[in-house]
């Protein structure tokens, strides 16, 4: 059985997936702890954008060190064989790190055809928009968060063609954050103006 690619990205109302750790904190509680944790349980491999490695390493390593209550979640992390990619050669000083020797989706094909524990992102949007582009993300994790963020990067650019997705499960937290999983649409709705008048007609 082949390995499963998952991604998992904080999210606002109005699409907005950069910088979270600016709007994403009212917001978190038990709930999205959990749920955060439990995508990573059957993680093997952590695909990653060179910004969000940079910004893991900034934080996860020391905290590991310190000894916290987060110190188990992060020595997980830190055990997890994690590949990142980027156009420049870089210095990933994180155990278990290194660079991917190819693009996107050449490399995240070859992983994903072996046997073992599957393969997450968090963040890492360039990533997972080419993922989702070359069909191969499997699962797309999204906490909507009930905010207008109103500037940065949107997680869905502009191109073509357009990525039908299929609702999997949905759960609202009590902070009013909607965890919503998709996976790819084999057989998206069809029809057009004229079966939706006729429906309205009815």
């Amino acid at each position: 059985m082949s390995r499963k690619i998952t991604a998992s990205l904080f999210i606002s109302l109005d699409g907005v997936v950069e910088a979270p750790d600016q709007w994403h904190f009212p917001y978190f509680n038990d709930e999205m702890g959990a749920a955060v944790s439990a995508g990573m349980n059957s993680t093997e491999i952590l695909l990653f954008g060179r910004r969000t490695y940079d910004s893991f390493v900034g934080a996860w390593p020391e905290r590991e060190a310190a000894g916290g209550q987060e110190a188990g979640f992060a020595k997980q992390l830190g055990d997890m064989r994690k590949i990142v990619f980027s156009r420049r050669q870089l210095d990933l000083p994180w155990r278990n790190s290194e660079q991917a020797s190819g693009d996107v989706a050449e490399v995240a094909a070859a992983l994903r055809s072996e046997p073992g524990g599957d393969i997450s992102l968090s963040g890492s949007v360039s990533v997972v928009r080419q993922l989702l582009t070359a069909g191969l993300l499997d699962e797309l994790h999204l906490l909507v968060h009930p905010v207008a963020v109103r500037k940065g990067m949107r997680l869905f650019d502009e191109g073509e063609p357009s990525i039908p997705l299929k609702l999997l499960t949905s759960e609202t937290f009590a902070t009013g954050v909607l965890n919503l999983v998709y996976g790819p649409d084999t057989a998206p709705p069809t029809g057009g103006y004229e079966e939706a008048v006729a429906t309205l007609g009815e």
